[in-house]
């Protein structure tokens, strides 16, 4: 059982940067693909970036390539998502997400999910 918290949000100006952060519960976290994911007013839920467990093989949606880094520390179970440049159609409610298999993690089929935080760009 995995239970997920993210923390890092807020409200800043386009161009600022923010630090996401998922604290995991678990003594198995490093058998977990991690994955970010977003959801804006009115829009699906899409996959952000994504990372195995050992943290060498990650994946970018195309938006956020070059702006945004996911890396991961197994030692305090936590999930981290850098993201610089920011612009206002990143505004969403951003969620962590686990699974054992990367590429049901990647589809958003995954076990387990956060809460969400709020990510809001002004212009």
């Amino acid at each position: 059982q995995v239970q997920l918290v993210e923390s890092g949000g807020g409200l800043v100006q386009a161009g600022d940067s923010l630090r996401l952060s998922c604290l995991a519960s678990g003594r198995t976290f490093s058998l977990y693909a991690m994955g970010w994911f977003r959801q804006a007013p009115g829009k699906e839920r899409e996959f952000v970036a994504g990372i195995r467990g050992v943290g060498i093989t990650t994946a970018y949606e195309d938006s956020v390539k070059g702006r945004f880094t996911i890396s991961r520390d197994n030692a305090r179970n936590t999930l981290y998502l850098q993201m610089n440049s920011l612009k206002p159609e990143d505004t969403a409610v951003y969620y962590c997400a686990a699974d054992e298999r990367f590429a049901s993690m990647l589809n958003g089929e995954n076990d387990y999910w956060g809460q969400g935080t709020q990510v809001t760009v002004s212009s």
